[in-house]
């Protein structure tokens, strides 16, 4: 009855359940519509569920396909190869510590300078009338040659009025004192004249100084630096001309660090007192010319005697004999090289001395006890080089020493050496043999 209802509500016709009994037609009319309007919803909605179903259908058939397929690779998938773990204790090398003596070789670096370089400056004024062909950059003089000449003639004219003036004040004397002795002169009158000879002669000794002046020459053998002037110039006294150095010696400053002072010998205070240097050791400077390598051989004659504020090194000075070879064979040293330095250093006995791989971090070893077990301990190493380090304290002579590189050695781990295995498969040889 409801049904019909809802039917006549939609249709508009009058919703009376008795309605469809009375009149025939009307339900007819009505329940003849009724299956052709549901039977095209019904058509409608089939459709789409239909689609929805074969959606789902095709992703579950395509994660199906994928995970049989990954279950079919993992299938094929070879297995891996099984492997023996080694539980043997790990094989190392070993070195037994023995007392050394050596020499150490103190590193350093430092830039040639000259012993002795001069400003040149005039001492007296004039126009410069002659120029050595010497006197250029580079070029080499030898001691006392003249390297410029300022006009003379101011001063040669001065020369010779002083020796006439000498010579005058010179009879004026000798007649003073002859008229002394017969009585005729006083004796002021006598000193007045051995004053004004005095005098005179002073003034020719200034008058040949100032001419020699005019010649500008060095007491020592040496290269001009710069050149400052040239010919035709009018100087006064205090202008500069030129720098020049002497080559008969050079120097290097070397740093040297607290730990490298007590490996090395610099002469003291006392010893260079009267000569201005002492007997230190050899020193070997080395530097690239050329694209080769070259060496020259040098002493420490001094140290500085002072503390660098700012670097905190002390520097000791090494001389070098005629860096430019003027005077013997060799390859020249000019002055600004800079050069890595060896110090010869002092004999240092009953040091241990083990590679620099066999040391883990700055100053630990490691040492195999009388059980073949590791032990790790902290030494004392005094002086490292590119090869070994050298130690005293923490070591005793004889030893064993871990050479080999172990990734995460633990202290009272167990190890094994050469000389473990050789007697381990002997002691098996023989067991065989017995059986």
């Amino acid at each position: 009855m409801e049904l019909c209802h809802k039917i006549a509500v939609l249709r508009a016709f009058p919703a009376n359940c008795g309605d469809f009994g009375k009149s025939g037609r009307t339900k007819a009319g009505v329940m003849d519509q009724k299956p052709s309007h549901y039977a095209v919803h019904n058509n409608s909605g089939v459709s789409s569920v239909s689609r929805q179903t074969k959606r789902y259908l095709l992703i579950a058939g395509m994660l199906g396909v994928a995970v049989l397929g990954s279950a079919a690779m993992m299938m094929m998938k070879p297995e891996p190869q099984k492997k023996d773990i080694d539980t043997r204790d790990p094989l190392v090398d070993f070195m037994v510590l023995e007392p050394h003596s050596t020499t150490f070789q103190v590193r350093s670096q430092g830039t040639i300078r000259p012993r002795t370089e001069t400003i040149l400056s005039a001492e007296v004024s004039g126009t410069i009338t002659s120029i050595s062909p010497k006197f250029i950059a580079g070029g080499v003089f030898r001691t006392g040659e003249v390297l410029m000449r300022v006009d003379p003639t101011n001063y040669n004219v001065a020369v010779d009025k002083a020796d006439a003036l000498v010579k005058q004040r010179q009879i004026e004397f000798d007649g003073a004192q002859k008229l002394r002795k017969q009585g005729y002169r006083a004796e002021s009158e006598l000193a007045s004249a051995a004053a004004a000879l005095a005098s005179a002669k002073a003034e020719l000794v200034r008058a040949n100084r100032d001419f020699e002046r005019t010649y500008i020459r060095l007491p020592y053998e040496g290269i001009v630096r710069a050149k400052e002037t040239d010919i035709g110039q009018f100087v006064s006294p205090g202008s500069r001309l030129g720098v020049v150095f002497a080559t008969d010696y050079a120097e290097v400053r070397l740093p040297l660090t607290d730990l490298d002072l007590a490996f090395v010998d610099l002469p003291d205070a006392a010893e260079i007192t009267s000569s201005g240097g002492g007997s230190g050791p050899m020193v070997t400077l080395t530097a690239v010319q050329q694209g080769v390598e070259r060496q020259w051989r040098a002493q420490i004659v001094r140290g500085e005697g002072v503390v660098d504020e700012k670097s905190r090194v002390t520097y000791a000075v090494a001389r070098i004999e005629d860096p430019y070879r003027l005077h013997a064979e060799g390859t020249p040293l000019p002055m600004g090289t800079f050069v890595a330095a060896r110090i010869d250093g002092s004999e240092v006995l009953d040091v241990m001395r083990v590679p620099q791989s066999a040391v883990r971090g700055s100053n630990q070893l490691l040492f195999i006890d009388a059980d073949n077990k590791l032990r790790i301990r902290h030494v004392d190493v005094i002086r490292s080089d590119a090869e070994f380090a050298y130690f005293r304290d923490g070591a005793v002579a004889g030893d064993r020493v871990v050479l080999t590189t172990l990734e995460s050695p633990i202290n009272g781990m167990a190890v094994r050496t050469e000389a473990d295995t050789g007697s381990n498969q002997v002691a098996s040889k023989n067991d065989g043999d017995d059986g």
